[in-house]
Formats: C-alpha cells, sequence, structure tokens
C-alpha cells in the first residue's frame, strides 16, 4: 500500500544539509549542533499546549489513575525511559508510570520495524493493562499517524481515558483523536526522515515536563531537591543525607542517623528534624498534607505553638 508522507514536515529535505556527506567532522557537527538548538523554540512556541496536557496528567495521577506512554521505535524508548525513572526519582509505584512500545520488550534493543503498522497491536497492548476511564494515554510519534499509536488512541478514547498526543507535524491524525494534543514543529531533519534527531529531542523534552512538573504539583519536591526520591543505592543514599543537609542545617552524621531512622525516607526526616517529631508523627503529618513538606513544617509548627 503506497503511502504519502510528502506532506509531512519531518520527512522533507533540509535545505541546510543538502551537502552534509561531504563536510568535514567539524562542519558535520556544528550544523547538528545548530540544529538541535531549534528544538527548544519549537517546544517554547507549544508551552501553553503542554500547560494544558500536564494539567491533565497531575489530575490523573492525584486522583489515583495511571500515566501510560505508547509509541513505536524511538518514541516508543523515549517513553520507557521517562516512565522507568520515575520510580528512583519521584519513589512513584513502576505500575502508576507506564510504558508501552509497539512490538514489546525486545523493540527496545532491537529495531521491529513492521511493529508499528498494526492498530489492532495498539489496541491489545492497551487493553492488556486493563485500561480504565480513569487513566490518562499519551501516543507519541513524530509523524503522528503511526497505526500502532493511533489504534491505541482510538481504543483508549472508547474506554473514556483521557488521551494526550504527541507529534512534531502540523494537522497530525492523532490530533483529531485525542483530548489534548502537542505539535512541536521541528522542522526537517538533518538527514530527512531520521526521527531519532530532532524530533525525539523534542519528545523528550516534553515529557520531562509531563511527568517532571505533575510531580513538583503532587508535592515530591521541596525547593528545587528531590524529597522523595528512592534511595536504593549508595548514589542515592549520598543524595538524601545531602538533600536533608541542604534543607535542615544539620551535620552530615545527623542526617544519616535520622535517615536511618526512617529507613532512609527523606520527607520525614526533614520533618523529624524541623519541627522535633518522631517519626511516626512525621508520616502522620505527611499523611495529613497529602504529602506536602512544607505544609507539613507548618501544621506542626502551628500545633507546638497552640
Amino acid at each position: 500500500m503506497r503511502i504519502n508522507l510528502s506532506t509531512l514536515t519531518t520527512e522533507q529535505l533540509n535545505s541546510r544539509t543538502t551537502n552534509v556527506d561531504q563536510l568535514p567532522t567539524i562542519d558535520v557537527i556544528q550544523l547538528m549542533n545548530f540544529e538541535d538548538r531549534t528544538v527548544a523554540d519549537a517546544v517554547h512556541d507549544v508551552l501553553p499546549d503542554i500547560a494544558k496536557a500536564v494539567d491533565a496528567v497531575y489530575q490523573t495521577l492525584k486522583n489515583s489513575g495511571r500515566l501510560f506512554y505508547i509509541g513505536a521505535g524511538t518514541s516508543g524508548r523515549i517513553g520507557i525511559l521517562d516512565a522507568s525513572e520515575c520510580p528512583p526519582t519521584f519513589c512513584t509505584d513502576p505500575s502508576q508510570i507506564q510504558a508501552i512500545i509497539a512490538g514489546g520488550e525486545k523493540a527496545v534493543f532491537t529495531a521491529i520495524e513492521g511493529a508499528e503498522d498494526d492498530a489492532q497491536d495498539g489496541v491489545d497492548d492497551l487493553s492488556q493493562r486493563n485500561l480504565t476511564k480513569s487513566d490518562i494515554v499519551v501516543g507519541i510519534t513524530a509523524s503522528g499517524r503511526t497505526p500502532y499509536v493511533v489504534g491505541a488512541l482510538e481504543y483508549a478514547k472508547k474506554i473514556g481515558a483521557t488521551t494526550i498526543g504527541i507529534s512534531c507535524n502540523k494537522n497530525s491524525v492523532i490530533s483529531e483523536l485525542v483530548d489534548f494534543k502537542i505539535e512541536i514543529i521541528v522542522g526537517p531533519e538533518i538527514l530527512a526522515g531520521s526521527t531519532r534527531l530532532k524530533a525525539a529531542t523534542a519528545q523528550k523534552m516534553v515529557l520531562n515536563m509531563l511527568t517532571t512538573t505533575s510531580m513538583i504539583k503532587l508535592g515530591k519536591v521541596y525547593g528545587n531537591l528531590m524529597v522523595d526520591l528512592h534511595a536504593s543505592n549508595n548514589k542515592l543514599l549520598e543524595r538524601a543525607r545531602r538533600i536533608v543537609m541542604n534543607i535542615t542545617g544539620v551535620s552530615y552524621e545527623i542526617a544519616e542517623k535520622v535517615l536511618n531512622e526512617t529507613n532512609q525516607k527523606v520527607k520525614p526526616a526533614i520533618l523529624m528534624i524541623q519541627s522535633g517529631v518522631s517519626f511516626e508523627r512525621a508520616e502522620q503529618l505527611l499523611n495529613e498534607t497529602e504529602g506536602f513538606v512544607r505544609e507539613a513544617i507548618l501544621r506542626s509548627n502551628d500545633e507546638t505553638v497552640s
């Protein structure tokens, strides 16, 4: 079946790189660097659309719904990258933010190009996760027309789940299907059609915004510090101690001691030091304030004064 890709910006020729195969190394990477610098501007142009999508993700997660990324090839791998980083960074349950890629786990490491062409596979892969109307699905496709993603989004809409579409072409197919569209127009790629380049960079930037901003709004950040990180290795254990020291002003030894008492949980450790409460009371206060450390400290201080 013939597919007309000529209207897609991401498939067109880039006039600035037509002789890239004849250039010395430094000129090639200067061209790549120039093109990459335009990506942030393209993302900037759609910040209002991204903000709407962030608020939808936040509301879903706040109400115990799940976030699903779904894509094929590079787009799918970018979703996996973002989803897999949330548990260690924000101590989220692995089921809360999930990523699905066309072709399954094997496609993470090996290109399975034909997997993107089957819309029913997108339906099947999403339905296996027991999708409900309380969840939100983010379809990621540079072209905006990948059948696998289209099928998944159509299924999500049928279930009643909230949907977001991330593409890099104007008036894309998925934009017509979703509740919130994000079209990042990065222009022709350095190599025509190679959307692992600028389009992928743009997609990664948007996913960073979706999860990071949602987590900030959910109280998993104090100032600009990751107070809900999962300290599961030596680097993260050290980071947890430094976070406690930075916020409370205590010594390394005290931060380490209190974190040992909280099983390396940063939030209650901060509260115990700042407000002088027990671990049990710190946990209670955090539950009462939905995990917001600043509010928990204020509530504890108000109790002390009264």
